[in-house]
């Protein structure tokens, strides 16, 4: 099975999980996304990627090995720094 792509990951997560912003970078093997979404209000961060799990199903566990996320609720989106530099 050939190894999903950035933007498929966008669109399984999407197609799972209603959000207000999503971005997904990676290579086919490490993937990171941030995922911001109403969803995740009042929801601990281990709940909140459980969530996101939820939403990829099946097909993705075997293909993602590594996807880290950023998981916000609009309000803390809004609270942190546009941009995030990679030291």
């Amino acid at each position: 099975m050939a190894d999903p792509t950035p933007q498929e990951v966008q669109q399984f997560i999407a197609n799972g999980l209603p959000c207000q912003a999503l971005q997904v970078e990676g290579d086919g093997r490490h993937f990171f996304a941030t995922i911001v979404s109403t969803e995740f209000e009042g929801l601990s961060r281990v709940r909140r990627h459980q969530r996101v799990y939820q939403a990829l199903g099946d097909r993705m566990r075997e293909q993602i090995h590594a996807l880290s996320m950023k998981t916000l609720t609009p309000a803390e989106h809004a609270a942190s720094p546009a941009e995030h530099h990679h030291s």
